[in-house]
């Protein structure tokens, strides 16, 4: 594969830097623009809401001195990526940092849900982080810095299920396709973390349907704050480690699965599933 020689890495404070963020207007993606913007990040903070993002960065904007930027986007759109990047470029931006957050789920079914909420998932989730990668990574690597902090998630480490059958498998391509970009781009300034939050309070479950569900099946200790899973991705990222799952059982449900039969595997899901009225 041919390869861009990267220039000399620029001193960590010459500047402030610009991170891109995608579903910013809350939950984990609203805590990473905190993160980083508390970390001297300006930040470009995109989602179909306006109105969460323009008070997202008027507050970091107050609270750090930082440039917020707001570009409302649809994702889901297939011209998107491509557009994002095109008025970013034509404000004069340069982004230095890719933050992969943008997503959703359905629980009510592969064949309950419509075809176009399908194609919406496989565009934000998996389709949309490839484009803007491929389209933002050269000009890291030639300048010599760069940060891709893909947001996937436990799911992508766990046995299928069902109810929520695409969410699994594409939080699954997310991580496979980060370590292989992180091992792409050594030695070249630029790091790619893969981010694996397990359950997280944010307004996630509200949206999908799922809250009550989760709620009652789940105990308080696995749920972690949003502000505590953002630090975590971003200080992996800033290691330029391959990934991290934050949570110790997290990290012991994770390696479990890595070593259960899949027959045991799926009926332990299917048992589970069925107590939470899923399939």
């Amino acid at each position: 594969m041919r390869r861009i020689s990267p220039a000399p890495s620029r001193p960590d404070r010459a500047v402030n830097r610009t991170v891109l963020i995608t579903g910013a207007s809350a939950g984990i993606g609203a805590a990473l623009a905190r993160t980083y913007a508390a970390e001297n990040w300006n930040v470009i903070l995109t989602a179909r809401r306006q109105a969460p993002l323009q008070a997202l960065a008027d507050e970091l904007t107050a609270a750090h001195g930082v440039i917020g930027t707001v570009i409302p986007e649809d994702l889901s759109d297939p011209a998107a990526p491509e557009r994002l990047v095109a008025t970013i470029a034509a404000r004069g931006l340069i982004v230095d940092g890719l933050v992969n957050n943008a997503g959703f789920s359905r629980v009510t079914g592969f064949l309950d849900t419509d075809q176009s909420a399908h194609r919406a998932m496989i565009q934000v989730m998996l389709t949309a982080p490839v484009e803007l990668s491929r389209l933002l990574l050269p000009g890291m690597i030639q300048r010599g810095f760069g940060r891709v902090l893909n947001v996937a998630s436990l799911a992508g480490q766990m046995p299928a299920t069902g109810g929520d059958t695409l969410y699994g498998p594409i939080k699954s391509f997310l991580i496979k396709a980060s370590q292989g970009l992180h091992l792409e781009t050594q030695g070249t300034g630029v790091h790619v973390t893969v981010l694996n939050p397990g359950y997280t309070v944010t307004e996630f479950h509200d949206v999908n349907g799922s809250r009550e569900q989760v709620s009652s099946a789940y105990p308080a200790w696995m749920w972690m704050d949003a502000a505590r899973v953002a630090r975590i991705g971003h200080d992996a990222c800033e290691a330029n480690r391959p990934s991290v799952t934050p949570g110790v059982m997290n990290n012991v449900m994770a390696g479990l699965a890595r070593f259960l039969p899949d027959g045991l595997a799926l009926r332990m899901v299917a048992n589970h599933a069925k107590r939470l009225d899923r399939i």
